[in-house]
């Protein structure tokens, strides 16, 4: 391991938070697990359709156990939980550290940390799977960018993390990926469907077309270069993941506390900032969020 690239700690040790890990070990950079009870390593099994099994293991640390500043800090945890697993480390973060959001949505960060520390990553890569197995179905592109420079770490990356693509602005990767989770998110976890559903019923591919039109009103009021016509991208993205379950319906399958607020819930608070009617979306939050 070369001694200048960074340890990180690490928020979230599941799906997408393993696939990082893996990268980032592979890359020379240190990776400790932070969980509350942490007494010994983590380890992990990844799996690649016709590759051998990949297998990882992770030295683990209770948030308690930390006693000087965090540098780099991974946030991968799910966004409902964000600010309970945050919260133990904020004595040990400062102005100097670096945090690396991997994470759905956006704003769970906000009124945590300054925005200047954050570097947002977006990936369209996606893993399925329990602890301490994952499933890796596939590796697709991932952008990494924020409002500073790009950190000294990111060029010993690239090499290990596949189509790992630095960003200036960030925003349309991040904002495409947000609706097409606006829309095939909510919709399969509502009615408790696969992704291909949102092409091949009509109903729900009507559904979608307003959540996609009340979207691209709000974005495009926030950044007048947005080019819109987002349907296109959500269907080629329902499409591409026909048979895949989305990560809110196995929220809900599981009775788990669904994503939603930091999904269609942040598009809902720039309308209401923006003053722009966005019925389809408040419908389907108040329908997912009842009964949670």
């Amino acid at each position: 391991m070369t001694s200048s690239l960074p340890h990180w700690f690490l928020l979230g040790a599941g799906n997408m938070g393993t696939l990082a890990a893996w990268y980032l070990t592979r890359a020379g950079h240190g990776v400790t697990v932070v969980r509350s009870g942490a007494s010994s390593d983590l380890k992990k099994q990844l799996h690649r359709a016709g590759n051998p099994e990949l297998a990882l293991q992770l030295p683990t640390l209770a948030p308690e156990a930390i006693t000087g500043p965090v540098r780099h800090l991974l946030v991968a945890v799910k966004t409902p939980y964000t600010r309970s697993s945050l919260s133990p480390l904020l004595p040990w973060i400062n102005e100097e550290t670096q945090v690396l959001r991997l994470q759905n949505g956006l704003g769970a960060l906000d009124e945590l940390l300054p925005s200047g520390q954050v570097v947002e990553a977006v990936s369209t890569s996606a893993v399925k799977g329990q602890h301490p197995d994952h499933e890796i179905i596939a590796e697709n592109t991932t952008w990494m960018g924020g409002n500073g420079p790009q950190p000294d770490w990111f060029a010993s990356l690239t090499p290990h993390w596949p189509d790992l693509q630095w960003c200036d602005d960030i925003r349309e990767p991040q904002w495409k990926k947000l609706v097409a989770n606006a829309v095939i998110n909510p919709l399969t976890a509502l009615h408790d469907v696969p992704n291909g559903h949102i092409v091949s019923d009509p109903a729900l591919r009507d559904a979608a077309t307003r959540l996609c039109q009340e979207a691209d009103r709000v974005l495009q009021a926030l950044n007048p270069d947005w080019p819109g016509h987002s349907l296109d991208n959500v269907l080629a993205v329902a499409q591409a993941t026909a048979g895949n379950t989305s990560s809110m319906r196995a929220d809900r399958q599981r009775g788990a506390p669904t994503e939603i607020e930091a999904i269609n819930g942040w598009l809902v608070t720039q309308a209401n900032r923006l003053g722009i009617a966005v019925p389809a979306h408040l419908a389907i939050i108040a329908s997912l969020t009842r009964g949670q």
